[in-house]
């Protein structure tokens, strides 16, 4: 299943976002902003960066629920919010859906995309695709965008880390 364009950013930004929660006071407002430029106002003050350590666990049990409960916290996140939707072609994109205005505080505007998202997640039924990172001593979010459905790990660092382990696991089974 191939998501939109706008679809896979929401995706990607709330997966990262939720994953910076770990240690809980290394989350750099700058530094995702750099890596997940979004549109609109951005304050780029410390409100800000609490405002969205604060949204991270409800994205996390957004983007986590099961099908049924993911639809009913995506109504939830969009009863929350006045939405105007329009589109918007902007910075090399094409036409893709703003469903808030962009004075909007970017944590409201972070929920709404992300429910919005997730609205595709959910109508196509491919939750599958967002798990927990497949190694035991990790609990960050997976996001498996791959036309073969074969990522498993939330990052490089946990996939290495476990194919490290099974290489030796193989090497001490064979002596």
């Amino acid at each position: 299943m191939r998501f939109t364009d706008d679809t896979e950013e929401a995706l990607r930004a709330a997966v990262a976002l939720v994953n910076s929660a770990e240690p809980p006071e290394s989350f750099d407002l700058a530094e995702f902003l750099s890596e997940y430029p979004y549109t609109g106002r951005i304050d780029r003050d410390d409100a800000e960066a609490r405002s969205l350590r604060d949204l991270r666990p409800r994205l996390r049990d957004m983007l986590l629920a099961p099908r049924d409960d993911m639809a009913a916290q995506v109504n939830n996140a969009l009863a929350d919010v006045i939405l105007t939707p329009r589109l918007a072609r902007h910075d090399g994109a094409d036409w893709h859906l703003h469903a808030v205005a962009d004075y909007h505080p970017l944590s409201e505007r972070i929920l709404v995309e992300t429910a919005m998202a997730l609205i595709d997640v959910i109508r196509t039924d491919e939750g599958s695709r967002i798990s927990i990172c497949a190694d035991e001593e990790c609990q960050a979010l997976a996001l498996d965008l791959s036309r073969n459905r074969s990522k498993r790990y939330c990052s490089t660092t946990c996939a290495n880390r476990n194919a490290v382990a099974a290489y030796r696991a193989r090497q001490a089974d064979a002596s």
